[in-house]
């Protein structure tokens, strides 16, 4: 009852603008009865992480684009999804404008539909921030152009990097700082993570990628090695270490 947004992921984009998607009947059904909506997210996913080809494909052809635009239209509709998340990510730099000219497109015709659209943003902190995960994301244009954003406020620390907080609050607060500046407040949600990771110490580059834990694992993996759980009031997040056998 606490939900407005179940994110039903993913409907993943082929280069012919044709839609591979999940089975999501009975979360569908699920969902139907409460009070809470369910959000179509498309992503241009392929093995295993974020093709900036896939996206480029689509921008750069108009007949690849229109069917996938009426492929998102009608999913929406046969579904009765009652928004759409375009979490498209890791594209070329050069693409920026490409994506913007795209989002303008499809929020148009899902907006003729009555449905809202909304778009997955790189946690920036300027609107210069270099590398291939941000530079592609305009917060100025997605601020104009759809309904709301979600940003992606997390993995700082992440499996493959060395241990520190998921979302510490400082880094957090940077980001919102910037992207208040640019897109209005009201339009803005901001990603919280619910998983911690268990790093092997002491953390070596290129080692074993760090298992997630939720919550709930984590206090009863404490519990379990009798560790004692600590609190870094920087990052405003908790934290233990222990022995395993």
């Amino acid at each position: 009852r606490y939900l407005t947004y179940f994110s039903i992921f993913q409907y993943i984009i082929q280069p012919d603008g044709s839609l591979q998607g999940p089975n999501d009947e009975a979360a569908l059904a699920a969902i139907a009865p409460t009070d809470a909506v369910a959000m179509m997210v498309i992503t241009n996913f392929k093995d295993g992480t974020f093709s900036p080809d896939t996206a480029r494909a689509i921008f750069d052809n108009a007949e690849a684009r229109a069917k996938l635009i009426d492929n998102v239209v009608a999913t929406l509709n046969e579904k009765n999804f009652y928004a759409l998340n375009i979490d498209f990510e890791h594209m070329y730099p050069a693409d920026r404008e490409k994506y913007n000219a795209f989002l303008r497109e499809i929020t148009e015709r899902v907006h003729a539909q009555g449905k809202q659209v909304s778009t997955a943003l790189a946690p920036k902190t300027s609107a210069t921030q270099v590398g291939q995960w941000y530079e592609a994301h305009d917060y100025e244009a997605h601020g104009r152009i759809v309904d709301f954003v979600i940003i992606m406020t997390y993995e700082w620390g992440w499996s493959g990097g060395p241990p520190m907080a998921v979302a510490p609050i400082p880094q957090v607060r940077a980001v919102l700082d910037f992207a208040v500046s640019v897109i209005p407040r009201g339009k803005i949600l901001m990603g919280a993570p619910l998983y911690g990771y268990n790093w092997t110490l002491p953390y070596r580059p290129g080692g074993r990628f760090a298992p997630t834990v939720g919550p709930k694992a984590a206090v009863g993996l404490a519990r379990e090695v009798g560790a004692y759980i600590q609190y870094d009031y920087t990052a405003q997040a908790p934290f233990f270490t222990y022995y395993d056998n």
